[in-house]
């Protein structure tokens, strides 16, 4: 058995010490990510010190040339090693916060469920059911009473609109009548025309055809008053 599976195998075997809790778990893996992160940062350091060492004494001095190149190599594998180790430092502290997260949620999951259990034990079934059925029913009664009340919104309004739109007929006829009496009408001339001075004998004949045309005109303006007035009266009656 290797010296390391001694040491795990001798650190479990207490069974008095309590496992660590995720938070603690968690807090240790990121204090040895940094302290590994400082780690590396110094030997890159020392690793860019012996470089410029080597090139400094080049030719002039090998054996302390080779001496730094030397130091450079075991710094530059030192670093190889932390990088791998902070890779599984990272993978694992990953791995512990998604595991983490899975018993919380796990946990405020079961949580929720015993809520639900809790206030579904104060719940029958058929109890809901009957409820619903009475919702129902009271909802039907309901639009029943809003139809009912809809239908006698127009009671005692069921009148003939032909003779309502007779009646309307009549009360705009009398209303013109009354204004048709108020009208004035034109005096149509009772009176003849008197007559015409003797003219000349050598214009007898164009004065007595202005005159007879002065006539004819006259006589057709009374005709056309009578026809309206005719006309006017028979529209009034």
């Amino acid at each position: 058995m290797s010296k390391l599976g001694k040491f795990f195998k001798g650190g479990g075997s207490s069974k008095s010490r309590a496992a660590p809790s995720p938070q603690e778990a968690l807090a240790r893996l990121r204090e040895t990510e940094e302290m590994l992160s400082k780690k590396q940062e110094y030997l890159e350091n020392r690793i860019q010190r012996e470089l410029t060492l080597a090139k400094k004494h080049g030719t002039q001095n090998k054996r302390a040339a080779l001496q730094a190149l030397k130091r450079k190599k075991r710094f530059e594998k030192q670093l190889t090693q932390i990088d791998g180790t902070l890779s599984t430092i990272e993978f694992q502290r990953e791995a512990l916060e998604n595991s983490h997260t899975n018993t919380e949620v796990l946990r405020n999951m079961g949580f929720a469920a015993k809520a639900m259990k809790a206030v579904h034990e104060n719940m029958d079934l058929n109890k809901i059911d009957d409820l619903m059925q009475e919702i129902t029913e009271q909802q039907d009664i309901a639009q029943e009473i809003s139809e009912a009340f809809s239908q006698r919104v127009g009671f005692g309004d069921d009148f003939d609109e032909d003779e309502l739109m007779a009646e309307l007929e009549e009360l705009e006829q009398e209303e013109l009548n009354k204004k048709m009496t108020n009208i004035r009408l034109p005096n149509v001339p009772s009176s003849s025309l008197p007559a015409q001075p003797e003219r000349m004998p050598g214009r007898m004949s164009a004065t007595s055809s202005t005159a007879h045309r002065s006539r004819a005109a006259s006589s057709r303006r009374a005709e056309d008053e009578d026809d309206d007035i005719k006309q006017l009266a028979a529209w009034a009656t």
